[in-house]
Order: structure tokens, then sequence, then C-alpha cells
């Protein structure tokens, strides 16, 4: 398939967000959507949504929960060989709704909600770790055409974050988090969003707390990672900040890829661009510190 538009957002509770999510798909036309987050049970995903999203000539893969995690990928390009869930990966104490796989136009998508991880070191911690090994192995035996998705949770170097010191201590940053990625990228998976504007302030999540948005202190852990077939193909790859303004917004900003052609031309990482300057060095904690 040609001129394929993937994209991915954590919704942080789809219910909560059909406001915003319906009219986003009619205007950004995404033919792939790897949702994480949507806080809703298949059976109740489908009542909600079922009916909207087959009128947009979406097929739907769904791995639900009630009220916590979720993922979902919808497609208009083919959904085949559905899988839910990571083989071989630990629960916490029981398998949680964190990823779904398909292929969509001859392309493996997994669609990913990492383990949060909490704090440094903690059972949590050691069950993001666990989890991810798993994921690898999962990747590692799968097809050469893939991209790998979603809220992963971390953050893969200090450029990522609108402060390194304001993270000290804090999970997303840690060394043995970033070898995890680090690990499972160096299965061939490229970070595109990184690869494309390796120099530039892109962030996809920022905390409701705090003003956090509007000065632009925020994370970049919404990932995109292609491996080496499709990401020669990117024409395109961007954050669609508009989706965190205005009301009602999730916490995170959608990641759009455009493979073979970009409808929007080549537009820059962020759109629209942040107004807000990167502050001085140890200006600014995250709002849970103070």
């Amino acid at each position: 398939m040609s001129g394929v538009r993937v994209a991915t957002w954590n919704v942080n509770s789809i219910k909560q967000r059909v406001p915003r999510f319906l009219p986003w798909l009619d205007e950004r036309q995404p033919d792939v959507v790897c949702l994480q987050e949507t806080k809703l049970a298949d059976d109740a995903f489908t009542a909600l949504l079922g009916d909207e999203l087959a009128k947009r000539d979406y097929a739907v893969a769904l791995h639900g929960e009630v009220q916590w995690n979720g993922v979902a990928i919808l497609s208009k390009v083919g959904l085949d060989d559905v899988v839910v869930g990571v083989a071989g990966a630990p629960g916490f104490p029981h398998q949680e709704a964190r990823a779904v796989a398909a292929t969509c136009g001859g392309i493996r998508v997994h669609s990913l909600y990492v383990p949060n991880g909490r704090v440094p070191d903690s059972d949590h911690y050691q069950y993001k770790l666990a989890w991810l090994a798993a994921l690898r192995e999962v990747v590692r035996t799968g097809p050469a055409d893939a991209i790998v998705c979603g809220d992963m949770n971390i953050a893969p170097a200090d450029q990522d974050v609108f402060d390194p010191d304001a993270y000290i201590g804090q999970t997303h940053v840690t060394a043995p988090e970033r070898a995890a990625l680090a690990e499972l990228q160096a299965l061939g998976l490229h970070d595109v969003v990184r690869e494309k504007w390796p120099d530039k302030r892109i962030f996809t999540y920022w905390d409701y707390r705090a003003g956090m948005f509007h000065q632009d202190l925020g994370m970049r852990i919404d990932l995109m990672l292609a491996s080496e077939p499709v990401a020669g193909r990117v024409q395109a790859a961007w954050v669609d900040r508009q989706a965190r303004k205005g009301t009602g917004p999730s916490d995170h900003a959608p990641v759009i890829l455009d493979l073979d052609e970009a409808p929007d031309g080549d537009i820059g990482p962020v759109v629209p661009p942040p107004s807000a300057r990167a502050p001085k060095r140890g200006s600014k904690k995250l709002p849970q510190a103070k």
C-alpha cells in the first residue's frame, strides 16, 4: 500500500475523548490509528464507537479492560493476523491490556502501552523491564516490515525531556529503561521522528498540572519505531500538538507518520510549533516535586 498515514495516540480514556477524537479522525484522515489507554472493555468500546468507525471504513482490533490500560488498532488498509498481548510477558499480577498487533497494508503494526514503572527499582519497575524484554523477543521473530509504536513510557535521551535535572530520581529516564529501549531499537528499528528532526525540541506528553503544556514543559515518550524497509518510506513524521490544545484534551498528543506521500507536506516536527522557550536548566520542577 502506498500513501499510508499511521498515527499513534494515548487518548487517556476514549470515552472522555470522543468529542475530540472523531473530529480529529475526519481532519487528519489517518489510515492506521494505534490507541493507548482506551480504558474500556472491548464490548463497551464497540458500543461507544463501533458504528462511527464503521462509517469511516475502519476495521478495529481491540484489547481492553475496564477502567485501566487498553489498546486498539484501527485500519482502513487491512487488519490481519491480530494478536493481543505480548507472548511471554509477565503480568502485574494478571496479564494487562497493553499490546495488540496486526498486519495493516503489509506492515506488522504493534500498538503498545508500556508499563509506567512508577518508582525506580520497585516491583512495577522490574515488571516494566521484564515486559520490554518479552516484547523485544516478539519483535525479533516478527516480519521485516514493522512499526512498533505507542506510549513507551521512556524518554530515549536527555533531549527528550524539558530539563534532565527535573527528572533525577524519576522513572522514564533511568539507564536500565533507556537500555531496554535501545535493545529493542537494536533489532533495526528507527526512531523516525528523532532521526528526521535530530536537533529539535519535541515532546508528546505534558502533565495536566501547573500549566506544563502552555510552558512547553513536556516529555517525548510516545514513539514511532519503524524497521528499515518502512523507515525508508517515511516522507513526514511529526507531533500533532494541535490535538493537545483546547477543551478536554488528552495529556498526550498524537504522533503521525506519512509513508510514500506527505499530504500536508513535510511540515515540521511539531504542529503547531510551541511559542514557549526552553527554560533555564534547573529553573522548573515537576508538579509532583513541588
